[in-house]
């Protein structure tokens, strides 16, 4: 059986032994941070339940490959679209509409809702009958970051399986099989913050636009502590183009306040911007612990706002203007 997964060996042995058994549930819930693995582990479920190989998935066969590559008809990944970027009630009723459809080539019609967390009361509402009344040849396999933006009738309807972050050395050791030189392999296993698809992602042909923006967007960071209110306001406005750019710059700029928390003396844990480590030494202080607690519960509030169709302008805005206002960092 070829599972093509970096760490997560509980979860894989689950399913597994599930396959062996044919008690593959109806409906599963896979939570954790956003690029640690959970489409991926849902597309190879997918491929193990369609793979006619007698120890599926081989990964080989013309199903493995067509899920792998998004072309097979029984294998469908939905995602949020428009405002917000959740789920809509129109692509629950498509999909229950699907759902009533035998499979055309495999064993199970699989569909896998990416950030189910994300989906309009409307759409987790109607997706309760699929849920409870699921057809025979239907897998339903969502993904969520958040799960207390679940509504507990969703949550109660699945088996939840919860994805933890990687360790550094797992991380490394992946990029380097990747061809990832040693020192770069290091630097982003340590900037992953144990997300192994960011890694991955990072290590890529294109890696170098992802570290581009995340360095431009830190930089910008630190530039508007010592700024005034317009200057704030303005980068929010060049920020906020969308939900997902916003919730990256949240995510991004959350581990850059959790290190401050880690160096100003209150904290546990490796610094994950392990290649500012100065900078952020500079401006860590433990009289300013209070103002990195209180800018951290910012941080989360306008992630909430976002996640809550919030305009990201505007909940970028809220953010900077209760920034505290420190001298510029030195090296």
């Amino acid at each position: 059986m070829t599972w093509q997964i970096v760490g997560h060996e509980w979860a894989v042995s689950l399913l597994r032994r599930r396959l062996a058994a044919g008690r593959i549930s109806h409906a599963y819930l896979f939570t954790g941070p956003p690029q640690i693995g959970k489409t991926l582990m849902a597309r190879t479920l997918a491929q193990a339940l369609n793979c006619p190989e007698p120890d599926p998935p081989c990964g080989r066969c013309p199903a493995c490959t067509r899920i792998a590559n998004g072309s097979y008809p029984d294998v469908r990944i939905v995602k949020g679209e428009g405002a917000g970027e959740g789920l809509k009630i129109d692509q629950v009723r498509a999909l229950q509409r699907e759902a009533a459809l035998f499979p055309y080539e495999g064993h199970k019609r699989v569909f896998i809702l990416r950030r189910m967390d994300l989906a309009s009361t409307e759409a987790a509402n109607a997706l309760l009958k699929t849920l409870e009344e699921p057809p025979a040849h239907v897998v339903l396999i969502l993904t969520a970051v958040d799960v207390d933006a679940l509504p507990p009738t969703v949550l109660s309807r699945c088996q939840r399986l919860d994805f933890r972050p990687l360790g550094r050395g797992r991380i490394e050791a992946a990029l380097r099989e990747m061809g990832v030189s040693g020192d770069q392999a290091r630097l982003l296993a340590g900037l992953s913050a144990g997300r192994i698809g960011w890694a991955i992602d990072a290590g890529r042909g294109d890696g170098r636009a992802i570290l581009a923006r995340r360095q431009r967007e830190l930089d910008q960071l630190v530039r508007a502590l010592p700024a005034g209110a317009i200057e704030r306001l303005n980068l929010a406005q060049s920020l906020g183009r969308d939900a997902r750019a916003g919730r990256e710059t949240l995510e991004l700029w959350a581990a850059w306040w959790r290190d401050l928390l880690l160096l100003s003396g209150r904290g546990d844990g490796p610094v994950v911007n392990v290649d500012r480590l100065p900078e952020l030494r500079s401006m860590a202080r433990p009289e300013r612990l209070g103002q990195v607690w209180a800018t951290l519960q910012a941080l989360q509030s306008a992630a909430a706002q976002i996640e809550d169709n919030v305009s990201p302008r505007l909940a970028l805005e809220g953010l900077l203007l209760k920034l505290p206002r420190w001298p510029a960092a030195t090296d």
